[in-house]
């Protein structure tokens, strides 16, 4: 990743130079003052979900809870994991319980402490089975935590206990070193009270991060103001942010341009040209762990018990002018776990190094086999949200599909919060493309998302061998034996093929020069705390 500041070197004529003053225009590199900049705006691609840590489920969700809540622990921009609320911890020497003290000077923005019985309730409610969370996997490592998700044990036997208000005791299923990290995710987030967890109106609001909810305007912004109870509220340099909803690539460019936005979160693959001639020092490009797949509806009669047609429809897919046609140096995968994953070694589809004529050949002979041909084509209907580039992805393998297969495909897109419903829907799609960003650095975190109990599961996928490989992983301390029986369960998923991967992400922003701080991590966390802003 490189970031240099860019500057205008043109001479302008006085009435141009005076033009730029007036209107902002990007291209003349100047920031407008905006009062000190005392407010961050931000573009983001997509609405939130839910604002609420046990609902939150994606990535926009996540982005903006980051700035209100605060868990026990934070990750830093180069990916360290700091005290947050917790002021230190230890761990016993088995490694399976840890021990976290909660700092007297952490606050709700309503003025009260925050409270270790706090963390424990919320983590509670995320794995309580009647709640049907989808972020309860990211807790399984507490003791019990499995059983709960079952339904074979009430929460109340959840591995994690409060000995008093700043003392936080969580006892795990086996070792994890990890667990620190972790604890930064919104799911391990404490919650004032179930009200107040619900609630998204900024009257009942009630938070402990560095931001609070000032306002929500549906489909156009959110407003946060700084949290004036926040122990840590002196090194908040920026008063206001704000996240301006944009789902169209071009629609942040626009904004970006206008001086409208000072860091947009996509980028589109067609400004890369005028980006790298005009201004190539703001744009920001950085692998993160993130996966983009289709998956298929294994409930769908067609997909149900015909691997051999699943495998037709990944060989067809030419990964490599997928991921050249985002623009960004994206790696395409033939595999679910990314490259950069902590000890893991990426496993992909043997046919991965086919030439395309072999891997065309293969697939066609698959379809064939599978009981389709021209005259009898496969008709699927393919569900994504409303994105320009997930939709320009969607039509390039669709058409990929109807050259090499003859496959006829239905092409359904959504606003995002309706899509997020319409992916739990079987009834209303048989593939749809998804994406998996990690929660934390472990390739369980990954392949913990199919087990056949997860909430994560869009495909329904279920495998006993998988889930039995992933069992046996949980209980292994020894990292090596661990990854072996980590890659032997994502080796089995792929020989099942009841998802598509297609590429590994890079994040990509840009970002005005006077916003500094920004500084993508592994897990692409950019919190609003890390940045400041100035006027030069």
């Amino acid at each position: 990743m490189q970031r240099i500041r860019s500057t205008y070197l043109g001479q302008a004529e006085g009435l141009f130079v005076t033009l730029c003053l007036l209107f902002a225009l990007w291209s003349c590199g100047y920031s407008p003052d905006r009062g000190a900049l005392a407010t961050l705006r931000r573009g983001i691609a997509g609405e939130p979900a839910s604002l609420d840590p046990a609902a939150a489920a994606d990535n926009f969700s996540f982005q903006v809870l980051q700035d209100l809540y605060e868990g026990l622990t934070f990750e830093s921009p180069t990916g360290q994991i700091l005290p947050a609320v917790a002021t230190s911890w230890t761990t016993d020497k088995t490694g399976t319980e840890y021990t976290f003290y909660l700092r007297d000077s952490a606050r709700w923005s309503n003025g009260e402490p925050v409270r270790a019985q706090q963390f424990v309730l919320a983590w509670r409610r995320v794995l309580d089975p009647a709640r049907g969370s989808q972020v309860s996997d990211d807790l399984r490592l507490i003791a019990n935590a499995p059983e709960i998700i079952a339904g074979r044990q009430p929460p109340s036997t959840l591995g994690a206990y409060a000995p008093s208000d700043k003392v936080l005791v969580v006892k795990l299923e086996r070792p994890a070193p990890y667990l620190p990290q972790m604890l930064t995710h919104s799911a391990a987030f404490p919650v004032y009270s179930e009200d107040s967890a619900r609630s998204h109106s900024p009257e009942t609001w009630v938070s402990n991060g560095p931001y609070v909810l000032k306002r929500w305007l549906p489909g156009t912004r959110l407003e946060l103001s700084k949290n004036s109870s926040y122990w840590d509220n002196a090194n908040v340099k920026i008063a206001t942010v704000e996240y301006q909803i944009a789902s169209d690539q071009n629609s942040q460019l626009a904004q970006y341009r206008a001086g409208q936005l000072d860091i947009t979160d996509i980028v589109p693959a067609n400004a890369i040209p005028w980006i790298h001639a005009e201004h190539p020092e703001e744009l920001i490009v950085a692998p993160f762990l993130a996966t983009a797949y289709f998956g298929l509806n294994l409930s769908a009669p067609i997909f149900a018990s015909n691997v051999e047609l699943r495998k037709a429809l990944a060989m067809a897919i030419d990964r490599k002018r997928i991921a050249a046609a985002q623009g960004f140096g994206q790696p395409p995968a033939y595999g679910f776990v990314p490259p950069g994953t902590w000890n893991y070694d990426p496993q992909n589809w043997q046919w991965s190094n086919f030439s395309d004529a072999d891997r065309i050949a293969e697939s066609k002979r698959l379809y064939a086999a599978a009981g389709y041909e021209i005259a009898k084509p496969l008709r699927i209907r393919l569900l994504f949200n409303s994105n320009t580039a997930i939709r320009q992805t969607a039509i390039l393998i669709a058409a990929m599909w109807k050259e090499t297969l003859g496959i006829e495909t239905e092409l359904t897109q959504e606003e995002y919060r309706v899509f997020l419903q319409s992916r739990h829907d079987k009834t209303r799609w048989e593939v749809a493309r998804l994406g998996w960003t990690a929660d934390f650095n472990d390739a369980s975190n990954f392949l913990d998302a199919f087990r056949a109990n997860s909430p994560n599961n869009d495909s329904g996928y279920s495998n006993k061998t998988f889930d039995a490989l992933l069992d046996e992983a949980s209980r292994i301390s020894d990292p090596e034996t661990r990854r072996q029986l980590l890659q032997a369960a994502e080796r089995v998923m792929l020989s099942d093929y009841p998802i598509l991967p297609l590429y590994f992400f890079v994040s990509k922003r840009l970002v005005k020069p006077y916003v500094h701080g920004v500084q993508p991590n592994p897990l692409d966390r950019l919190t609003s705390k890390m940045l400041s802003i100035s006027v030069h």
